[in-house]
């Protein structure tokens, strides 16, 4: 019942299927029996409030008998860089003694290719019911970004991969009445395979501006200058810089192309490689602006991998600060959608007390309208590091800071 199960179980609740979230931690599954939520979402908590009112969502700490089961869980990154599967296999295993004949089981955790085939239908045929005969499996990935999940659930097409045609088509029923979207079907293997490779196409032209970055660095070229006016031709789309990636997602989903196929995957692993070396980036710039002086203060605006969200799974923010706090760097934090992290700040303004150097880490709304004159009295230096070319160097520099930007000087 994380970032997509809970949303997920909560779409079908809300179309009149009666639902049983499973978690097996046992403060999310009282908080959603109480119609409450600990993830920051919008609009999900009064929808989720609604549903469990009308008895359709119940938490529970196990399984029960039910038609549909949909495997939502993670599927993290080992240390090697290849997929952690404990999660998928444990979920599939807790559910075999409540399958019937009949049943659907989905997969819709993000896996290497081959995953619902390999190692989900092995583990279901141990009830000694048979895929395909007895039991309907497919996969099916989501497509949302946080922050919009509710509507993309809804909105977006899905693509629907079955061990077998009848399969697909059983599977399709079930998500049309909450999809609106169109719903394609193929095999397992395509499907898996098309998840990675929507998270890994936007990994790699991340990669491809964060090396043009890199270039006009060496150069002494505005690299927000170039990318302004590349974009101007009608064919060109050049992503944003900054930090690196984070999120389960680009940060991880290329790592399990790379794992099947390491000799033929050269450019996703060098893409993943780059993009995972800007916190290091980031931090020699840190570095040569305080002249590694590790008497200086920092203080860094948003921890998350992305605006205006509560998630920090592989954020590169934390990834930096990890990386100055090793160094002996004293550094605060602030991020208004964080509640417990060891260093976060109450406010902007305790934060930035005694700072020599402030840096905007994340976009967030929340940041748009800085209080730059207090922020000024309270602040022992002058500096700004914009890392994501969020700020208006003008108002910055009107309230006497001296204003850098990553990626132009």
């Amino acid at each position: 019942m994380g970032y997509i199960g809970l949303p997920t179980a909560t779409m079908f609740s809300c179309y009149g299927h009666k639902v049983i979230g499973v978690d097996v931690n046992e403060k999310v599954v009282n908080n959603i029996n109480k119609g409450k939520i600990i993830i920051e979402e919008p609009n999900l908590e009064e929808l989720v409030e609604d549903v469990v009112k009308k008895g359709n969502l119940i938490a529970s700490i196990s399984p029960k008998e039910s038609d549909v089961f949909i495997i939502s869980v993670p599927t993290p990154i080992k240390d090697d860089k290849t997929s952690d599967m404990s999660y998928v296999i444990s979920a599939t295993k807790s559910i075999i003694k409540y399958l019937k004949e009949g049943n659907i089981v989905v997969l819709e955790s993000t896996s290497p290719v081959g995953t619902t085939e390999e190692v989900v239908k092995p583990i279901i045929e141990e009830s000694g019911l048979k895929v395909g005969r007895d039991i309907m499996l497919g996969y099916c990935p989501e497509r949302v970004i946080p922050g919009k999940i509710i509507y993309e659930l809804k909105n977006n097409d899905r693509v629907i991969g079955g061990i077998d045609k009848k399969s697909a088509e059983e599977i399709r029923k079930i998500y049309k009445t909450i999809v609106d979207g169109n719903i394609y079907l193929t095999d397992c293997k395509t499907a898996e395979l098309c998840k990675l490779m929507e998270n890994t196409y936007r990994d790699v032209n991340i990669a491809l501006s964060n090396e043009l970055l890199l270039i006009c660095d060496k150069l002494n070229i505005n690299v927000w200058e170039v990318i302004e006016y590349s974009n101007k031709h009608p064919r060109v789309n050049l992503h944003t810089p900054g930090p690196g990636v984070g999120g389960h997602c680009l940060a991880v989903d290329p790592w399990f192309i790379i794992e099947k196929e390491p000799e033929l995957s050269n450019i996703i692993k060098s893409s993943r490689l780059l993009n995972d070396s800007m916190p290091e980036y980031v931090y020699n710039k840190i570095d040569k602006i305080l002249q590694k002086d590790k008497s200086k203060k920092i203080t860094i605006l948003g921890i998350t991998y992305k605006a205006n969200t509560d998630d920090m799974r592989e954020s590169p923010i934390i990834k930096l600060i990890d990386k100055l706090l090793k160094n002996n760097y004293n550094v605060k934090v602030f991020d208004p959608y964080i509640k417990d992290f060891q260093i976060n700040c109450q406010s902007i303004l305790e934060a930035c007390k005694d700072s020599d150097l402030l840096i905007l880490g994340v976009n967030h709304d929340y940041f748009k309208n800085l209080p730059l004159d207090e922020i000024k009295t309270t602040m022992k230096g002058n500096l700004i590091l914009d890392i994501r070319n969020f700020l208006d160097k003008e108002e910055v520099e009107k309230s006497g800071f001296i204003y850098k930007l990553l990626g132009s000087n």
